[in-house]
């Protein structure tokens, strides 16, 4: 059976500080790899941006959806299929957003105040999706676990940057006690040594087909490869 494998958490050095990859490194890294595609999902302005806060908020979308542009480009050379979301943070939360666009996201220079609640309302009206990322992690940044199961559609219960099968082993059990989907990421930064994601039957065209079988639930989660 031929599956179609994607990356759905992944940092470029173009938006967020913490990466070590550019998004042309990535798309080589994923290529090889054998992957059919990539979600990048920079850090948000809430969250480990890369991205100057001294700047009109038009000047600063544009940077920050320049790793998505450039691994677009890369993508497009060599047939891998990249798609655009982004990781937002809230007082060491995160969530990854899959679904509204870069114009979007400049029609709304309110969205960097926005409550979780606020978060998604927005999204959902938009035909977005809301996944929480790694919820059980622990790091020093992280001054809090908060769980949320109200305010999201599916729940990160892979993540291979937490180095701590526990932490994913909780996220499964907080997605299967509220019935919510799951699903699975690298979490990549460019230092990682395996991948994981999500794996579909047919190849995805756009963000909205990946938020169409994430909700149809007709996918497989890839450990870790």
């Amino acid at each position: 059976m031929n599956l179609y494998r994607y990356e759905t958490h992944l940092h470029t050095t173009e938006a967020s500080a913490c990466s070590m990859k550019s998004a042309e490194e990535h798309v080589k890294s994923y290529q090889e790899a054998g992957y059919t595609g990539i979600i990048v999902t920079d850090h948000f302005f809430n969250g480990n941006t890369s991205v100057p806060k001294d700047m009109p908020w038009m000047e600063r979308i544009d940077l920050f959806s320049r790793g998505y542009e450039n691994a677009m480009e890369a993508g497009d050379k060599c047939g891998l299929s990249v798609f655009f979301g982004w990781e937002s943070g809230y007082r060491g939360t995160d969530f990854l957003i899959y679904g509204p666009d870069k114009q979007w996201m400049k029609e709304h220079p309110d969205m960097i105040s926005w409550s979780v609640e606020d978060q998604y309302k927005q999204v959902h009206e938009a035909g977005g999706l809301v996944v929480h990322a790694h919820p059980f992690r622990v790091r020093p940044y992280i001054k809090e676990i908060r769980l949320y199961p109200e305010y999201v559609d599916a729940v990160e219960v892979i993540n291979v940057g937490n180095r701590n099968h526990n932490f994913d082993r909780q996220a499964l059990l907080f997605a299967k006690k509220h019935n919510l989907p799951v699903t699975a990421g690298t979490d990549a930064h460019g230092i990682e040594d395996q991948h994981s994601g999500v794996a579909f039957l047919q190849k995805l065209e756009s963000i909205e087909d990946y938020i169409t079988g994430i909700k149809s639930g007709n996918y497989e989660l890839i450990q870790a490869i």
